[in-house]
């Protein structure tokens, strides 16, 4: 199978991986550009060869963090003489360049460039509410997995989206999901609420008041639900654009998830909290 071939098969099964592609040889290297390689989330080569132990483990390296952040790097791979004429050591990164020392005998220098692949993040909406609809809509746009819960008289208002559906909010498949957004919006806001806080996202907002998020977290929590869970979900939801309409409240939303996503892309992991819509 061709890494192309691997490629595909592996973004089909939803799984991550990097291509690892050399740009630019000097000197003698096993492998010459175009070379090219697949690895996998667990470090290993999946497939594809652009050289052996000499570019392997740098490479790997590399890999590994492309896929925790998502961000694209560019490996050098060269003799220590080669560093030191550059005033670089290995290891260091500079420019966007991941500097690596080439111990092979053949003592020659090679460019990679590693990029990540990564799955669409899943969205997993629960209710059916005219946010629930427009969030539905919107999302696949913007590179959004989308998942619908709601009970199966609902189902129908989503008949023209592109959202794929399953059960209702109270299904064992409820709370799984990258990012979970609750938009019940009076239909089984307690069971939502309950799955978004005991799901494992990234991301979890409650689409109501915060007065009225705070009447269910304390019923929650006289069930047993634990208050650090229930403090995982950000409510209200949504960026505050002033959003009045559904479909405005569905944008800020989808705009919060979008900062969630890219903020470690750009280096916003300390970013201040975001604030919602609603008092």
């Amino acid at each position: 199978m061709g890494v192309l071939d691997r490629a595909a098969e592996l973004q089909a099964k939803g799984e991550p991986f990097a291509i690892a592609t050399v740009v630019r040889t000097v000197a003698v290297t096993a492998a010459k550009a175009g070379a090219k390689a697949i690895v996998a989330a667990d470090g290993s080569v999946a497939e594809g060869w652009i050289g052996g132990g000499c570019a392997r483990a740098a490479v790997v390296r590399t890999a590994k963090q492309c896929l925790l952040d998502g961000r694209s790097r560019l490996v050098s791979i060269a003799p220590e003489a080669g560093l030191e004429q550059l005033g670089v050591a290995p290891g260091e990164d500079r420019d966007g360049v991941s500097f690596a020392k080439n111990a092979c005998p053949s003592q020659g220098t090679m460019d990679i460039f590693v990029e990540p692949i990564l799955p669409l993040p899943r969205l997993l909406i629960l209710g059916a509410s005219p946010v629930a609809v427009a969030l539905a809509k919107l999302a696949p746009g913007f590179g959004f997995g989308v998942t619908v819960a709601s009970v199966t008289a609902d189902l129908s208002l989503f008949a023209d989206s592109p959202a794929r559906l399953e059960g209702d909010a109270s299904s064992p498949d409820a709370g799984r999901g990258d990012y979970v957004v609750v938009a019940t919006q009076g239909s089984g806001d307690r069971a939502a609420l309950k799955a978004a806080a005991t799901a494992s996202a990234r991301y979890a907002s409650f689409v109501g008041s915060r007065r009225k998020y705070e009447t269910l977290k304390r019923d929650l929590m006289g069930e047993g639900v634990a208050e650090v869970a229930l403090a995982h979900v950000k409510a209200p939801a949504g960026l505050d654009i002033h959003a009045i309409t559904s479909e405005e409240i569905a944008l800020s939303i989808l705009a919060e998830m979008i900062a969630v996503r890219r903020s470690p892309q750009r280096g916003d992991a300390n970013s201040k909290p975001l604030k919602g819509n609603l008092p």
